[in-house]
């Protein structure tokens, strides 16, 4: 690829957008792995797009996922794919970046920019020092859906938000020396509560370079390990925030390509050696970090809670349960977080809320607390199934529902994400969501896959 900063992990991309203005309505849809246990809020978004150039039609949303009819579902995206190439619906621009303000309907403002990472400096496996690591659990059984969708595709369109660890914000302060003097790319009411996003064309070569230079000062080592007060670390430069199994997949996809490779020219520029992402700073103001809470879907709840207390007095712990009569939406805001030695979950079913106390909690995170008990659960109850939800307010109608239980965890202090991937590793899986999920990415940018 072209404009490739190999010791960053970077290149600058060849964007695809759609040619005719008018399509933009429609075009953009939030990320595929959002609302899997709201199906009504798909069909919603299939009855504004309709027939429209979209790029709901060129994405699996996995709510459809194990349906029975995968594969004809694959086959038709990557159809309307080309057929979107081929019928001029995209236009590509000269290799370049883009500046992208996402306000939310609270008209909160976050910023971010597009480009390219090298798959060849990201690494999901524990224990990985690669200028790009994932920051929570790879789930390795949902990658393979995924690489049917990728494998033969001729575009991808991102959802991966990368973040930096920019306390100067120095990156984006230079953009905003531009300010008024960027072409724009697009200007967008996002469907369905999703705010607007506007997108303007990162072109000249001296901002770029001062892009480049700031990425420079971030990962040097030196700099690096003063920031952290380490001694001999590798650098992080991206900490993949949103989307990780999706550049998993982008990765293994890789791998499997490059095995047929035997030109060197073509190793360093083959497009799926990249990813389209979107980089986010961690402090940017409007970047908040909500917890992801957990459904279990075909229990009995009162059981649940049963097996609970004889799971963490197994592994050396103890739960106790406290049911409340008035207790708001999420139970927590009454109690409030518990502490290092004693984590505080709440939870509801039909017929109650409340929440339990683990003392002498088998991981740092109350996240991780309550995940290793359900990895436990699931093991014999292979009929029970669970979902990894945003927002207070769809649990608590998901988990009082009949045979369902909700729990709510506690947000994660989004500054102590860097050192703790640094030292620790990833994250135990779902830890934390960056927004609600109306607050996502959206797809919008589109770049070849294929020569």
């Amino acid at each position: 690829m072209n404009h490739y900063y190999p010791e960053l992990g970077i290149a600058i991309p060849r964007i695809l957008l759609p040619k005719n203005p008018e399509v933009l309505a429609k075009w953009p849809v939030i990320a595929c792995d959002q609302f899997t246990s709201q199906p009504e809020y798909w069909e919603r978004a299939a009855r504004l797009v309709g027939e429209a150039p979209s790029t709901l039609h060129i994405i699996f949303p996995e709510v459809y996922l194990g349906k029975g009819d995968d594969m004809a579902r694959i086959s038709q995206i990557q159809r309307t794919m080309r057929e979107y190439l081929d019928t001029g619906v995209l236009t590509e621009y000269e290799p370049g970046l883009v500046y992208v303000e996402r306000r939310n309907i609270h008209g909160r403002l976050r910023r971010g920019l597009v480009l390219a990472v090298d798959l060849e400096c990201y690494d999901f496996l524990p224990g990985a020092e690669t200028l790009i690591r994932a920051t929570e659990g790879t789930v390795l059984e949902r990658i393979p859906p995924r690489v049917k969708i990728r494998e033969g595709a001729p575009l991808e369109s991102p959802h991966v938000m990368l973040l930096i660890d920019d306390p100067d914000d120095s990156i984006f302060r230079e953009i905003d020396r531009w300010n008024g003097k960027l072409p724009l790319l697009y200007d967008v009411e996002l469907m369905l509560q999703g705010g607007r996003v506007t997108g303007y064309r990162v072109e000249d070569r001296e901002l770029i370079g001062s892009i480049i230079d700031k990425f420079h000062k971030l990962a040097d080592g030196t700099a690096f390990n003063q920031k952290y007060g380490l001694s001999g670390c590798k650098p992080l430069l991206f900490a993949v925030g949103d989307g990780n199994h999706s550049l998993a997949t982008a990765k293994a996809v890789w791998e499997r390509v490059k095995e047929g490779i035997t030109d060197p020219q073509k190793l360093t520029d083959h497009p799926a050696r990249f990813a389209l992402v979107e980089v986010v700073n961690l402090h940017d103001q409007a970047l908040e970090f909500e917890p992801i809470h957990r459904v279990l879907f075909g229990v009995e709840p009162e059981r649940v809670l049963e097996r609970m207390a004889r799971f963490f007095e197994r592994i050396g712990a103890r739960l106790t349960c406290q049911y409340l009569q008035d207790a708001p939406e999420n139970p927590l805001e009454s109690v409030g977080r518990g502490s290092s030695q004693v984590h505080r979950i709440g939870f509801v079913t039909e017929a109650v809320k409340g929440y339990f106390e683990v003392t002498k909690p088998p991981h740092t995170l109350e996240v991780g607390t309550l995940q290793l008990f359900i990895d436990d659960f699931l093991k014999d109850d292979t009929e029970v199934e669970v979902d990894y939800i945003h927002g207070d307010a769809v649990v608590g109608e998901l988990g009082s529902r009949p045979g369902n239980i909700g729990f709510y965890l506690p947000p994660m202090d989004k500054g102590d994400l860097f050192k703790t991937v640094i030292l620790n590793g990833a994250l135990p899986r779902k830890t934390f969501s960056m927004g609600e999920a109306e607050e996502k990415r959206y797809y919008m940018e589109c770049r070849r896959l294929e020569f």
